[in-house]
């Protein structure tokens, strides 16, 4: 059977380092409304006036990760594809890009050309925001309503408390752990507080929390980014047995000047290497593939900073890229979507 394809889809990346490639895949990226969730003539102001001096500084950054076979980013989502074809005997395994090449729309184009029918979306991403997980689902379901391409999809659901993901959590980070440490920091991507906020109608919900969904409906806890970020962390934590004090929580990737879901990755930084808190172990497990937010951001400046405010080594745990206990775990998740 070959009518059947699992897509891959993850957020993207430029073409390149050039300022001209960077500027246009940040273009893209910002215009979409479920990024900046604003009214057309302000979203297309204001991200005018971040594309003044964004694209040179980001590119500079993306230079300073960028590796021969191009962007970390799209190769280790590459190799994740070709370890996840031998698990998946229903047809082809694609990847696709939210912005950026390969497009989702033109990869949905050539599946159905191939004869194709029926599709396993999967996101990339274990927790949900519109940001990420919607803006692909309605992407590709636009795609297939305006260019009437005869494919039905299924999708992959976030998967922030799968037990088996956190058992590939642990098994790509186990190594790193037992190397010793005196402080692991699980690092999210941030997202403006309102994003969340939209979402929710009708309950009281702190995002200022320890635990802001200690007390949500199931409802409330299906949409609410921070509440399953602590999720995962709490889930990982536990499986690896670390104690309470010896780990954190903190938000990155900031941009703008909105109010975005705390504690900041930044500050939380400074604290720890101000604390006494000598070798800090960091993981990013909002994202699956490495990328500038973890190899540039955390790696290099966030590093800078730790040592800076005291510390003396910070250790980058590698995102669970094409981990083979990875790879198993997906595509098990995946089958029975």
């Amino acid at each position: 059977m070959t009518d059947h394809a699992l897509l891959l889809v993850n957020l993207g990346s430029p073409a390149s380092t050039s300022v001209a490639d960077v500027r246009s895949y940040l273009n893209q990226f910002l215009m979409d409304p479920y990024v900046v969730d604003l009214p057309w003539p302000l979203r297309r102001l204001l991200v005018s006036l971040i594309l003044i001096k964004r694209p040179e500084q980001s590119a500079h950054a993306y230079a300073s990760i960028w590796w021969d076979e191009g962007s970390p980013l799209v190769v280790l989502t590459r190799r994740l594809q070709a370890a996840m074809q031998p698990h998946w005997p229903h047809g082809p395994v694609e990847i696709a890009m939210r912005y950026g090449q390969p497009a989702l729309p033109e990869v949905l184009e050539r599946l159905a050309a191939q004869g194709v029918r029926q599709v396993t979306l999967a996101p990339l991403y274990p927790q949900f925001a519109d940001s990420t997980v919607t803006t692909v689902v309605e992407q590709a379901r636009q795609t297939i309503a305006e260019r009437n391409l005869p494919l039905q999809t299924r999708v992959l659901q976030p998967f922030y408390d799968h037990p088996e993901y956190i058992d590939a959590l642990a098994a790509s980070a186990r190594p790193y752990l037992e190397q010793g440490f005196d402080h692991l920091l699980l690092s999210f991507h941030g997202l403006p507080e309102r994003h969340v906020k939209k979402l929710i109608r009708g309950e009281k919900h702190d995002l200022r929390a320890a635990d802001c969904c200690a007390d949500a409906s199931a409802e409330v806890r299906a949409v609410c980014y921070r509440g399953q970020c602590l999720a995962s962390a709490k889930a990982f934590a536990q499986k690896m047995g670390i104690p309470d004090g010896k780990w954190s929580v903190s938000f990155q990737s900031r941009l703008g000047r909105d109010k975005w879901i705390e504690p900041y990755t930044e500050t939380r930084l400074d604290e720890l290497g101000k604390a006494g808190v000598k070798k800090l172990l960091v993981m990013c497990p909002a994202f699956v593939a490495d990328c500038i937010e973890t190899l540039e951001e955390i790696g290099m400046r966030g590093s800078e900073q730790f040592i800076e405010a005291g510390g003396q080594e910070l250790v980058l745990v590698p995102c669970l890229n094409d981990h083979p206990e990875w790879v198993r775990v997906l595509a098990g998740m995946c089958e029975n979507v």
